[in-house]
């Protein structure tokens, strides 16, 4: 009998809230193909990054490790050539691995000479994929394509590309600012219509589409008619955390990115500190990014019509999840940052189309699940080894409603905030670099956070959901930070790279063969 065909469409958005599918948390997004998404797979509620920003996360995602083991640490640090990959993986398996957008990865400079190019850049696009329509380095792909529809292009600084139109800029507030770029020309418009073309070629042979969106990462403009969707009256206000000054109040590191984070980073023109934004300004930022879900979620049409066309529901694993999440205004912030759960809780809808999935098809999962999950969820459904250096679990046991007994019951994140280049942030709170760390164990009642080098923190999250009362200096709370920093050093040990441990060499040669 000839083997079933097997496709997959892993689509990844960049600084997708979890809260922010439709009907989850964020009210009011329009969304229909994403909650047609959701109506023909598994929502997972509970799904956490391992990592933030970019880079770290992403490397969770593609190696299924956590950040402990792949030590990719920030944006720019460089991935283990050691480590394999879910390229890498979908090659051996016999698929050509296609991608639009990127993948954050810098090259080991043990393989690559330290003179390449690509180490001009922040990361580029792991080996393994067959780049479609990539996004890095310097976005010049799609920055080439703008120039051929007539636009001029920025100098040295490329977010400038997306600048508002003269006169639009302010009308509501330093936040309102649509883009000078054209729906039809929109970067996230670009990438579909490239993937599109790379569908209609594969339609006859297995095929793997990394299909990659930037958005909605900053900065938080979108095409006038994306920008105006949703007014500023009309989004959730950002989280009741306290004022400013007392999240800075609360922990160094909070003090330090309110004093220091810039609105220049996330919008243009942008002047003076995040924190200096007023509710109203959040809110319209709010309700741009909500444009630029709703922008994505029209092209996701056009891919899943593309799929009606061809009748490749039935024979196409979908999934769609973000890398990391996004502060959105939460604690007096933005960007994705520290330890506060806005920046690691993002989406994630698994359709499988086999029969064992029908009986949670349209439901929601609460378990806890992580990054680390999605490549052996793949490898496993194309019926294909799981490398042993992997720290996730294979989601189609949850999927097909059959969660095993010994499921997780937590979720785990690591941020670095070392500065390589500068040391500012070193200099600032009187660290050393490798001092720089933190790790975060949260439950269903408890979160703790381990600082190496920086005081702890510990918050009940059945009486304070909003995390406003750090309890770890608290005597009578010292039973549960000692019970939760045992169980982070036991899933640190658990999870210690574990990619040769299952060899020995001896007498007749090395086991296993």
């Amino acid at each position: 009998m000839a083997k079933k065909t097997r496709n997959v469409l892993f689509i990844v958005v960049d600084q997708w809230r979890g809260d922010t599918l439709p009907s989850l948390g964020q009210s009011g997004i329009r969304a229909p193909n994403l909650e047609r998404l959701m109506r023909k797979g598994t929502t997972f509620t509970r799904h956490y990054c391992q990592a933030a920003p970019c880079g770290p996360a992403r490397a969770s995602l593609l190696t299924g490790t956590y950040q402990m083991t792949h030590r990719v640490v920030g944006n720019g640090t460089p991935l283990d050539a050691g480590l394999e990959n879910l390229a890498g993986a979908l090659r051996n398996a016999g698929y050509d691995p296609a991608l639009t957008g990127y993948t954050s990865t810098t090259p080991d400079p043990r393989v690559v000479p330290p003179q390449d190019p690509c180490f001009e850049s922040t990361g580029t696009i792991l080996d393994g994929f067959t780049p479609i329509a990539p996004f890095s380095p310097g976005k010049r792909p799609y920055l080439a394509y703008l120039k051929t529809q007539g636009y001029a292009l920025p100098g040295s600084d490329a977010l400038d590309t997306w600048l508002a139109k003269p006169g639009w800029s302010g009308q509501r507030g330093p936040t309102y600012a649509p883009s000078r770029i054209a729906a039809r020309h929109s970067d996230t418009a670009w990438f579909t219509d490239k993937a599109l073309e790379y569908l209609d070629g594969a339609a006859t042979q297995p095929w793997f589409l990394h299909l990659g969106y930037w958005r909605p990462h900053p900065p938080f403009t979108a095409p006038r008619e994306y920008h105006d969707r949703y007014h500023p009256d009309d989004v959730p206000a950002p989280l009741d955390a306290g004022s400013a000054e007392e999240v800075a109040a609360q922990h160094p590191l909070a003090n330090y990115f309110l004093r220091t984070q810039q609105q220049k980073s996330f919008f243009r023109p942008g002047g003076g500190l995040v924190r200096d934004l007023s509710e109203q300004d959040f809110r319209q930022l709010r309700a741009t990014y909500y444009g630029l879900i709703e922008e994505i979620d029209d092209h996701l049409g056009r891919i899943f019509a593309w799929l009606d066309a061809h009748d490749r529901w039935q024979d196409t694993l979908v999934i769609f999840t973000g890398d990391h999440g996004e502060q959105l205004g939460d604690r007096h912030l933005l960007g994705k940052l520290g330890h506060w759960d806005e920046s690691y809780h993002v989406p994630l809808i698994v359709v499988d189309p086999d029969a064992a999935a029908d009986t949670l098809r349209g439901q929601r999962i609460d378990r806890f699940t992580e990054s680390v999950d999605i490549f052996p969820t793949i490898m496993a459904w194309l019926e294909q080894p799981i490398p042993s250096q992997v720290d996730g679990r294979s989601l189609l046991p949850l999927v097909h409603d059959r969660c095993p007994d010994d499921w997780r019951r937590d979720a785990h994140w690591e941020f670095d905030f070392r500065d390589v280049r500068n040391a500012k942030i070193e200099t600032a709170l009187d660290l050393d670099a490798h001092a720089c760390a933190l790790c975060v164990l949260r439950d269903e009642k408890w979160k703790y956070v381990y600082f190496n080098g920086l005081p702890p923190l510990l918050f009940d999250l059945e009486n304070d959901p909003n995390q406003r009362i750090d309890l770890a200096s608290d005597p009578g709370y010292r039973h549960v930070r000692l019970e939760y920093a045992e169980k982070m050093l036991a899933w640190r040990l658990r999870h210690a790279n574990r990619s040769l441990t299952h060899y020995m060499s001896g007498p007749g040669g090395l086991y296993p063969g």
